[in-house]
């Protein structure tokens, strides 16, 4: 009897490229700490990426601190009410300034090392025997500004010398996935008042968060609860699939609930054509954008390391809905739920992405082919090519 050799588990063949099937990145584009170094540098560093919600800063002082890329930035409002965003790097010696998350300051932002002082417009106004060094200029001694632009309600900060279009690389997300921008700004998202909000610790890869947030191959596998409101969803096509599409409300959903019950009323702004359906965006490199006719949903992902990624999840009503204490936690129990089936199935690809079964990468199926504009569009960034992948 002749027995057949087993393939070698020295190395996984490469991908197959059909018409059905396409190649996605390999293994190594998710455990590289030297692809993360320059995704950071090249993506996360030179892109708007969406900090935090304005309405976190309530008042004059109020800062937040906030990893991007490889920076720390430091928000802050200043007594003019404006936001202004900084680099959190005292100019003295190199101390943070601020070491907390998050907090308030009366007046003046000063480093805990040697108690230089900063306006909250940046400026250098004091430090210890500064009155005896004539020659300082303070100008040069202030906090490195970091451009800052307001959308959709939150904060959003760019490191780059000179930042790419706000309109073309993130509004133009909008524009790509919805046909035109008046769809998104009819939600009237900037007025909306935050419901509720989780934080998730996710031990994957950005990427594999973005790639499973586009497509919904899986979703008739893993969220049951999303496909009885969402029907089409378990087809396994993703509303990101087609520019404009929304997908419909099942016909006996009252509401984008887990239980498929009534919500709180559409939004004003709204038309009818966008009643009962729900739209999602993604604002490469980091942000979902999720629509349905009496909320908003925003995901912000903070890539920390190759395998992990803390994503922050805001849900956004009508400020009166909120103000009257309205139990939100049905529509909030729904896409939580989505969350976690999704970061529990990402959490579950991160590990064989070290394995030699996946060193040449894995395969899209044709639902699933958009994401490999995605993949092209990581490719390119990471090889120098600034413009943005126009899907």
């Amino acid at each position: 009897m002749t027995t057949t050799p087993a393939p070698s588990a020295a190395a996984a063949p490469a991908a197959a490229a059909t018409p059905s099937l396409l190649a996605t990145l390999a293994g190594h584009h998710y455990t590289d700490p030297e692809i993360f170094r320059q995704e950071q540098e090249k993506i996360f560093e030179r892109l708007w990426f969406c900090a935090v919600r304005s309405a976190d800063l309530e008042r004059p002082g109020a800062f937040r601190t906030v990893r991007v890329g490889r920076e720390s930035v430091l928000i802050t409002r200043n007594r003019t009410g404006a936001l202004r965003a900084f680099l959190n790097v005292c100019r003295h010696r190199g101390a943070q300034l601020c070491t907390e998350e998050s907090g308030e300051v009366r007046r003046n932002l000063q480093c805990p090392y040697h108690a230089w002082t900063y306006d909250l417009d940046g400026r250098l106004v004091a430090a210890p025997n500064l009155q005896k060094m004539p020659d300082v200029d303070r100008g040069e001694r202030a906090l490195v500004a970091v451009p800052l632009r307001e959308w959709l309600g939150y904060a959003w900060v760019c490191l780059a010398e000179e930042p790419p279009s706000f309109e073309d690389t993130v509004i133009g997300a909008a524009v790509e996935r919805l046909g035109d921008a008046a769809s998104l700004d009819r939600y009237r998202t900037e007025g909306l008042a935050l419901g509720a909000r989780r934080t998730y610790d996710v031990a994957a890869n950005w990427k594999l968060i973005i790639e499973n947030f586009m497509e919904c191959y899986h979703c008739a596998t893993i969220h049951p609860e999303l496909t009885e409101v969402l029907p089409e969803f378990a087809d396994g096509f993703a509303a990101q699939y087609y520019v404009g599409h929304g997908a419909a409300f099942a016909e006996e959903a009252t509401g984008f609930t887990v239980d498929g019950t009534e919500g709180f009323g559409r939004l004003p702004g709204i038309e009818d054509t966008q009643d009962r359906r729900y739209y999602a965006i993604t604002v490469r490199p980091q942000v979902f954008v999720n629509l349905v006719p009496d909320h908003v949903i925003v995901h912000r992902m903070f890539p920390m390391a190759p395998d992990r990624t803390v994503v922050e999840c805001d849900w956004l009503y009508l400020p009166e809905v909120v103000a009257s204490g309205a139990d939100v936690s049905k529509s909030v129990e729904l896409f939580h739920r989505v969350n976690a089936q999704d970061f529990d199935a990402c959490e579950r690809t991160q590990p064989a992405m070290h394995s030699r079964a996946y060193r040449a990468g894995g395969v899209l199926v044709p639902s699933e082919h958009h994401i490999g504009v995605f993949h092209q569009w990581v490719t390119d960034r990471l090889a120098g090519e600034e413009a943005p992948c126009q899907e």
